[in-house]
């Protein structure tokens, strides 16, 4: 975020601590968009409360496992998740406890996403097993955090300060939240990378991947593994 003054500061974090309103889920209908209407087998990487693999079961022909390192967290994702939620063929939404950083559950999939999780994980490491996990045609989504470091991050940010206050107060209808959405408990850390950074190493590791930056504090990677 740009340096603002420390009164302004200290009013904008009150105003959004009284009305969250997850940013990451925000980019869950733009992340839908860029996945086939129905696929196989699905991994979200750091899912939280579950959220974003609820809604990639409704187009899972094949399953949908959600992995996080956090037990607490994905305890919650299993309590949100209604008994009986599966893909469309019956196949049931799954949630384990499980380190990315040690490797993830072996594919292929159809379809890799992470949400604001990657820059937690080794970063190109952690981009060539989505690589070699995706099936031939598969698609890998991630929304990331990079570190702010030059002009064009000062200006989506001071465009995103006002945009941010005035989605806290659509989203929370004008009032004081009671408490914070269960997707915004999970344990974060700020991120190291900058988006040049970012966009370097994914050209190097995903030929043909499409970096962005986006509102909001976040970037996107969208990669489409070769057909075989």
């Amino acid at each position: 975020m740009p340096t603002l003054p420390p009164r302004l500061l200290r009013a904008l974090e009150s105003f959004n601590s009284a009305r969250p309103w997850s940013h990451n889920a925000h980019y869950h209908p733009w992340l839908l968009r860029q996945l086939p209407r129905r696929f196989g087998r699905a991994l979200d990487v750091g899912c939280g409360s579950g959220d974003l693999v609820r809604l990639l079961a409704a187009r899972s022909a094949g399953g949908v496992e959600g992995i996080d390192s956090d037990p607490q967290i994905i305890a919650r994702a299993r309590e949100l998740t209604p008994p009986g939620v599966s893909g469309v063929s019956g196949v049931p939404v799954v949630f384990t406890v499980a380190d990315a950083r040690a490797g993830i559950p072996a594919g292929p999939y159809d379809v890799i996403t992470c949400v604001a999780a990657l820059h937690h994980l080794p970063f190109a490491e952690t981009l060539t097993r989505f690589r070699d996990q995706l099936a031939p045609g598969g698609t890998l989504v991630v929304v990331g955090c990079a570190r702010e470091a030059d002009a064009v991050d000062d200006a989506l940010g001071l465009v995103s300060v006002p945009l941010n206050l005035a989605m806290g107060w659509v989203k929370n209808r004008g009032r004081r939240a009671v408490s914070r959405p269960v997707a915004m408990t999970a344990v974060t850390r700020p991120p190291e990378m900058t988006f040049a950074e970012v966009r370097r190493e994914a050209i190097r590791v995903l030929p043909r991947v499409r970096p962005r930056r986006r509102l909001f504090w976040r970037y996107t990677l969208v990669w489409r593994a070769p057909l075989a």
